[in-house]
This record gives structure tokens, C-alpha cells and sequence, in this order.
């Protein structure tokens, strides 16, 4: 597990800015209809809410204490129509404005995912998969909670605290300021508690992430922790990655405990502080007696609604620090889209690529280069093989050829056009790759080898897969191109899973063809049932082709040997062997311990 970054550090300890909660509210901006009824339903409802205690007061003074039994039934009446009221106004409000949260939570992910889409590979390189969860689900989800309970629902506590002081005020003023009294002691208590609490929160999401990550690589990598017995030392890496997450929770919830009991303190002192005044003023008759016993109802529920508050503000620091990690993902510039894209109709070139002293490294930072000066041109319909040790700069290449990651020195073109003048859209759709670890998606056969293009035919599908020999395996299945397909492929050998990426590349008929260890996960059998259709796949179409099997290069028109990111031998196979360098000796090397047979 790698330690904590500078930039997460930074956003550990970023304050409450003001921004954030703007940029959430934007996403309620296309629901303002939503948002403006349920304020008028929370209006209602606060309003038809607090008419209780105010009933209450009329009827022990007007009716009560004057023995008058009769007018007791129209506030009866009115009690229970006020109750009716405030149930059908809570009822709608909390319909649309949990919908209104649904619909803005739908527009965030929609949001992340599809910039998620398009960030740059560097991104993925430096981030934990696990973290990166944790944004989309942990984080989304606590702002979810700040939308459905808090942004709008903050109102009804507003709005109820404002009638209820308008019906106080209205019956005395000088015990509504003795029930307000009390509320400096609690504004110093909220503060106090809240902005620790905040900081245990930003610690507990920032934990919840790290632990996401480690749980995420560990279930990943599962068969390996049960082939080598790590289960125990998991477990303690787990404990030691969980302490820290539940200590930070521990923090959070003794701010909680500390600051209820203290505020129902607070407000019980408010009670007392009207029942002494009131009381006495009861016995001077400087008020009625329904006035004191409205004020003691008011009172009780005049706190709830502050306490309420206290709790959306809890529900928007959480909203704050999970913003500040989603923002900070959405952030994050996109990779670049290049030129502008080509119009439909376009002749598309052959694919000539060209490497004219391409120096790279992947950390921009590092002293050494990954590839230096590389510099080679294949012309459209030729084949290239690129030979080399591992780490030698072979899928580096092809890397920069799609233009994963822009290059420090030089230029890469194709047919003609540096690649970053190509809209990457444009230009990864003429490059087809067969990767070694073939990635399968949830769903169908057919669906993993159309990719979602509903420009390829069913048709094309099935003749795709029978050129490459995968059809035999696929009529297997029980459901044949509809067999569903488990994550990742997880039911299909590596042999049919490589098979399946033939078809795949042969689909979506690609003028550059890359083969990047294609055959190394493939038995001798299945390998024979391909080696026809690589060639068919090879024919007319530029191609690239990365293999430690020279048996799979030895026909290409051009071969690079590659020695620590540098081009030392370039040539036809028998040049190469005539030569003999690094790849006479690889030769030597791979036919004298039995690949000669294979050849």
C-alpha cells in the first residue's frame, strides 16, 4: 500500500470554502421547479405544524378558564385539520425532494464516470483502482445524503423556527427573549463540537479510501494470497490499515455524544427559564395562562428544529469533504482530444507510422528515459516485430503509438500526422491491439466482441469469431454467442479468452494491427488453429507485433531489437542473423532449447 500523497494531504486540510457548496448547488439547477415546490410544501408544512400550541392557547383562555365547552370543537376541528395538513405537505416534500436528490446524484456519477472516461493513463498509473471506487460510490453517497436530507430540509428547520418566534412573539414578547436566552450557549457548543467533528470526518473518508484500496488489490489478487498462505499476514496488514479508520471514527462520534446531551441540557434550561418567568407572570396576570402553556409547547419545539440544523450542518462538513475529493477527481485535466475530428466520408489512409527521435519516460521527474532516440518507419501493409528483454521499451512503443501518453522528445506520426493532430477518437480507431492479458467485460460473448458498436453486425460478429477459429468453442457454450460471461472472463480459459480478442480486433477491422504477446497465453494446439488467421489478420493491414517466441516474428518485413529503450539491430530475420548480434544470439538461444519444430 503506498503512502499518503502530497495533493491528498492538501486536501485533508483544505477549510470549509463557501465554493464548494455553490458547485453542489449547481447540480440542482435543472430541478429549480422541483426545488421551488418542495420549498412551498416545507412552508406549508412548517407553518401548519406550529399552529398547535397557538390552538392550545386560545382554547384554555377563550374557552377553558371561561367554561365555554361549545367553541371547543371548531379548535378541535382545526387541530386535527392543521395535523391533516402538515402530513400531506411533509408527504410531497419528501417525495420530490428525494427524487430531486436521486436526479441530481444521477447527474454526478453520470459526470464522473464519463470524465473518468477520458482522464489519462498517468491518472490510472498513480491512483488505486480502490480509491478511486471510493470517490464514485462512499463519496457520491454522502453527498446523496446531503441532498436528500440537507439542502432542502434545512428549510422546513428554518421555516420552523420563524413561526414558531412569529406565533411567540405575537403572544409576548418578553418571554420570547427568555426562550431565546439559551441559544449563545448553544451556538458556542455547535461550533466547538462541529469543526472538531469536521476533521475526524475528512480523516474518516480519507481512511475509508485507503482501506477501499488495500480491501480492492487484496480480493483482486486473491489467488495468489491462497496459493502463498498470506491469509494470516493479511489480516494483520488489515488491522493495522483498519485501527487508524476506527480511531478517527471513535473521534467523530464522541463529538456526537458530547454535544446532544449538552444541547437537550441547554434546552431543558430553556424550559425552566420560562416556566420560573412565566409562572410569575401567570400569578402577577401579566399573561394568560394558555400563553404559558403555548410557550412551554413552543419551547420544546423550538429546540428540535436548532438541533435539526446542527445535524444538516453535520450532513453538509460530510457533503464538504467528500466534495473536495470528488472535485478534486473532476478536476483533474483530461487527456488531451488532439485535432478535430474527421468528417464521415473521409478516405482513410493505409497506416504508415513513423518514430523520429522519440525520447520517453513515464514519470517526467525520473533521470532515465524509458526509450531513447528511437527512430523507425513502417510503410502501410508492412509488419514489424519488436524484440527485446523485458523492460526494454516494446509496449512503450505501443503506447505512444495510441497515443496513451504524449512523449517528452521527438515525434510519432501517422500517415503523415504527428498523432497528437489526430483526434485520439480518429486515431485509436484505426489501431486494433491483441494485449497478453486479455480483459473481458460483464455480459455476452457477442457483446465482448462488438464492444458495444452497433455498427458491427451480428453477422460480422459470428464471421469474425469463425476466422480466427473461436466459433468452435463458442458453439460449445450452452447459449453459444449469448453465453454470458462472468467478470473478467473468469469461466473462459486463457487460451478462449485470447481467441475471443482476435475476434474482437478482426471486428472492428483496424488498419494498424498491434499483437503484444498475443500467442503467449495460448497452448501449442490453439496456437496452430491462429497462426492462419494472424496471417489473414496481418494481411493488408500495417502491423506491429511484440513476441518472445521468434517463431511468431521470423517472417516479418522489418524486425527491431530493442536493448534497454535503445534501437541496437534493425532488419529482416535473416540480416539480423547474418549479423550476429542480439538477435542471432535470442535465435540461437530459442531454437536450441526446441522451438525449431515450431518454426
Amino acid at each position: 500500500m503506498s503512502g499518503t500523497t502530497h495533493q491528498e494531504e492538501e486536501v485533508q486540510e483544505r477549510p470549509f470554502d463557501r465554493r464548494l457548496l455553490l458547485r453542489l448547488l449547481v447540480y440542482l439547477r435543472p430541478y429549480k421547479a422541483r426545488v421551488g415546490a418542495a420549498l412551498a410544501l416545507i412552508l406549508v408544512s412548517a407553518i401548519s405544524g406550529q399552529l398547535g400550541p397557538r390552538l392550545t392557547q386560545i382554547a384554555v383562555d377563550e374557552h377553558l378558564l371561561k367554561g365555554d365547552l361549545e367553541g371547543l370543537s371548531w379548535i378541535i376541528l382545526l387541530f386535527f385539520g392543521s395535523l391533516a395538513l402538515q402530513y400531506l405537505a411533509q408527504y410531497g416534500q419528501t417525495m420530490v425532494t428525494e427524487l430531486t436528490g436521486q436526479f441530481a446524484m444521477r447527474d454526478l456519477r453520470r459526470q464522473i464516470f464519463v470524465h473518468l472516461q477520458h482522464l489519462p493513463m498517468r491518472y490510472f498509473d498513480r491512483t488505486p483502482v480502490g480509491r478511486i471506487m471510493t470517490r464514485t460510490t462512499n463519496d457520491v453517497e454522502a453527498l446523496n445524503e446531503f441532498f436528500t436530507d440537507g439542502v432542502v430540509s434545512v428549510f422546513l428547520d428554518l421555516f420552523t423556527l420563524v413561526a414558531i418566534l412569529f406565533f411567540m412573539a405575537g403572544m409576548d414578547w418578553q418571554l420570547t427573549l427568555i426562550s431565546c436566552g439559551v441559544i449563545p450557549a448553544l451556538c458556542v457548543l455547535t461550533f466547538y463540537t462541529q469543526d472538531r467533528a469536521m476533521r475526524a470526518y475528512r480523516e474518516l473518508r480519507f481512511r475509508l479510501a485507503r482501506l477501499n484500496a488495500y480491501l480492492q488489490e487484496n480480493i483482486a489478487g486473491m489467488e495468489v494470497v491462497q496459493l502463498f498462505n498470506r491469509q494470516e499476514r493479511n489480516q494483520q496488514d488489515f488491522d493495522r490499515e483498519h485501527l487508524p479508520y476506527r480511531r478517527a471514527e471513535e473521534r467523530e462520534i464522541r463529538y456526537y455524544a458530547i454535544f446532544f446531551p449538552f444541547s437537550e441540557l441547554i434546552g431543558t434550561l430553556g424550559v425552566g427559564l420560562v416556566i420560573w418567568w412565566g409562572a410569575g407572570a401567570v400569578f402577577d396576570h401579566r399573561i394568560e395562562l394558555g400563553v404559558l402553556v403555548a410557550f412551554l409547547q413552543y419551547v420544546l419545539r423550538f429546540f428540535r428544529p436548532i438541533m435539526d440544523i446542527n445535524d444538516r450542518y453535520t450532513l453538509l462538513l460530510g457533503a464538504m469533504a467528500s466534495s473536495e475529493r470528488i472535485f478534486t477527481l473532476l478536476d483533474t485535466p483530461t487527456e488531451s482530444q488532439g485535432g478535430p475530428p474527421e468528417l464521415d466520408g473521409v478516405e482513410k489512409k493505409g497506416g504508415v507510422i513513423e518514430f523520429e527521435g522519440v525520447s520517453f519516460k513515464y514519470n517526467p521527474e525520473a533521470a532515465d528515459y524509458i526509450l531513447k532516440n528511437v527512430s523507425f518507419r513502417l510503410e502501410a501493409g508492412h509488419s514489424l516485430a519488436l524484440v527485446g528483454a523485458t523492460g526494454s521499451g516494446k509496449t512503450t512503443i505501443v503506447n505512444l503509438l495510441c497515443r496513451f501518453y504524449d512523449i517528452q522528445e521527438g515525434t510519432v506520426r501517422v500517415d503523415g500526422r504527428e498523432v497528437r493532430e489526430w483526434h485520439v477518437d480518429d486515431l485509436r480507431r484505426r489501431i486494433g491491439i491483441v494485449q497478453q492479458d486479455v480483459f473481458l467485460f460483464s455480459g455476452d460473448i457477442q457483446g465482448n466482441i462488438r464492444l458495444g458498436n452497433r455498427s458491427i453486425s451480428d453477422q460480422q460478429v459470428e464471421q469474425a469469431a469463425r476466422h480466427v477459429n473461436a466459433e468452435r468453442f463458442i458453439r460449445r457454450l450452452p447459449q453459444g454467442f449469448a453465453q454470458a460471461v462472468a467478470e473478467r472472463g473468469s469461466t473462459l480459459s486463457s487460451g478462449e479468452r485470447q481467441l475471443l480478442s482476435f475476434a474482437r480486433a478482426l471486428a472492428f477491422d483496424p488498419q494498424i494491427l498491434v499483437l503484444d504477446e498475443a500467442t503467449s497465453n495460448i497452448d501449442t494446439e490453439t496456437e496452430q488453429l491462429i497462426q492462419d488467421a494472424i496471417a489473414k489478420l496481418m494481411k493488408g493491414r500495417t502491423s506491429i507485433v511484440i513476441a518472445h517466441r521468434l517463431s511468431t516474428i521470423r517472417h516479418a518485413d522489418q524486425i527491431i531489437v530493442l536493448h534497454h529503450g535503445q534501437v541496437r539491430e534493425q532488419g529482416r530475420h535473416e540480416e539480423l542473423i547474418k549479423l550476429g548480434g542480439i538477435y542471432s544470439r535470442l535465435y540461437q538461444l530459442s531454437y536450441g532449447m526446441g522451438e525449431e519444430g515450431e518454426g
